[in-house]
């Protein structure tokens, strides 16, 4: 269990395909061993001066994590050779839950249910690197919850266009400062009838046990998954309440081969000490 509401595990999901990573880019100017990492789909070993997810773990080092699961698939010996014997970290215990297919986000967080265990832990995506004061909102929550970020602080200190923020779904906090509705791809008119600026969830969640139930319940959506969002919105329905954080902080995306060099450029002055 959490103590004094702060909470030291991360499940961090690694097992996507990665097919927009793969595409042909034509804004894309990769160097060689970029292309190589970028055309393999593992978006979190993508080298940006170093691998991508070394900056999202050193992050979550600095917030107070102390254990970490990646949840990559059965395929993901690189990943797994890395970080248990190319690399030593010394702040953070990482381990490994293996998701046999890549079926959504639902069935990844489900993948580490005995890491998990009883505790509350935080599930965020691997090729995010989430702020700081992001990482430490969730420790402030001290119950399960989740940090959405204004959309337009997502465009302004991140990586983030316009254009995209608009096919992200649209959260609605209630009066009492608890998710009440994730809106898939509002429409012009549902959107603007909303009372707030766009709050956009970067899949930045503080989670109890409760959660796995909702994971393994969850329908499969038209795409063929299991998402993580429709989990959430059946755990409220079952009486889960998640609070909320807000952030005016910026996340780096890394879900395009033209992503990478802007991430490289943003990253290059950082330190990740794992």
């Amino acid at each position: 269990m959490s103590t004094s509401g702060t909470i030291s595990k991360c499940v961090t999901l690694a097992r996507g395909l990665g097919t927009r990573m793969r595409r042909n880019d034509p804004d894309a100017r990769l160097e060689a061993e970029q292309a190589e990492a970028a055309d393999t789909g593992v978006k979190a070993m993508v080298p940006v001066g170093r691998p991508f997810l070394d900056y999202v773990l050193s992050a979550l080092a600095d917030a107070g994590f102390q254990q970490v699961c990646l949840v990559i698939g059965p395929e993901h010996d690189a990943i797994r050779e890395y970080y248990t014997r190319t690399l030593h970290p010394t702040r953070l215990q990482i381990s490994f839950a293996i998701q046999p297919k890549p079926v959504g986000t639902a069935n990844a967080v489900l993948a580490a249910e005995d890491f998990a265990a009883a505790d509350e832990f935080l599930a965020i995506n691997s090729d995010n690197y989430y702020p700081l004061d992001a990482l430490l909102a969730v420790q402030r929550l001290g119950q399960p919850g989740t940090v959405l970020f204004e959309s337009a602080a997502l465009v302004r200190n991140g990586n983030i266009s316009e254009d995209r923020i608009r096919t992200f779904a649209d959260c609605v906090v209630d009066e009492n400062g608890f998710l009440a509705e994730v809106i898939e791809k509002p429409d012009a008119t549902t959107a603007a009838a909303l009372p707030h600026e766009k709050l956009v969830s970067m899949n930045c969640w503080r989670f109890g046990p409760a959660i796995f139930a909702a994971c393994r319940d969850v329908r499969q959506s038209p795409r063929g998954e299991f998402e993580l969002p429709d989990a959430v919105k059946l755990s409220i329905q079952r009486g889960e309440r998640f609070k909320v954080a807000r952030s005016r902080s910026g996340v780096l995306d890394l879900s395009r081969r033209s992503d990478i060099a802007v991430v490289a450029a943003r990253l290059e002055n950082v330190q990740a000490q794992l």
